[in-house]
Formats: C-alpha cells, structure tokens, sequence
C-alpha cells in the first residue's frame, strides 16, 4: 500500500485551485507554515487530514490553535515539520526521519526517503 504526502508550505491566506487540485489524492497534507487564514487548514482538511505549523507571516495573523513545530510519522518513519530551516536545532536528537520546512519559497529535496510498505 502506497501512503501519499502532500507538503505545502507558504500559502499566505491563498489557496490556489492548482494546488487543491495537486493534494487530490494524498493521504495527509503537511502545512510548512505561513498559512495566513484557518479557512486555509479547513480546505485542506476536505482533502485530506493535515500536520501544519505557524511559520513567521501566520504568527501576526492566522490559527492560534496551530504550532510553531509539528511531527508525524508514517510507519517507522518521523516526520519533523518546521518553518525556517535555519532554526532547525542542532542536537535536535536521533530519530527524525525526515525534515519538511517552509519560509524560502523554493522547492528542494537534499534526501529521498520511501514512505510506501
């Protein structure tokens, strides 16, 4: 069984009907912060269950209900979710499988890592 994951990031109060249209489908949706406006989560909620976090732009406007960090996991592996890469911990501790960060606005994988049985 295949378990897909959704990774949006930086929506800033706009959900655009392309990106709906790209999470169709997935088994879970991780939100990597900025998401501007709850009606944003709850839009992605009709698509799938959602792991978000606040980011810098959400912190002045947006879900006060959401984290600043978040995880998850699929099987055996950890899933960390955070804004700025660049405040990633150091001795953030063994067990994190991947890492999903927001903040640049540009899309990058440094690692590949099979989340299917």
């Amino acid at each position: 069984m295949t378990f897909r994951i959704g990774i949006i990031s930086d929506t800033h109060g706009l959900l655009r009907p392309e990106a709906e249209r790209g999470l169709t489908g997935v088994n879970h949706i991780i939100h990597a912060g900025d998401i501007g406006r709850p009606e944003i989560v709850e839009a992605l909620r009709r698509i799938a269950p959602v792991t978000a976090i606040r980011g810098t732009w959400t912190a002045a406007s947006g879900p006060a209900n959401i984290p600043t960090r978040n995880s998850c996991a699929w099987r055996e592996k950890s899933i960390y979710v955070l804004h700025d890469l660049k405040t990633l911990q150091p001795d953030l501790g063994a067990g994190i499988d991947v890492i999903v960060s927001g903040h640049s606005h540009v899309r990058r994988s440094t690692r590949s890592v099979a989340l299917s049985t």
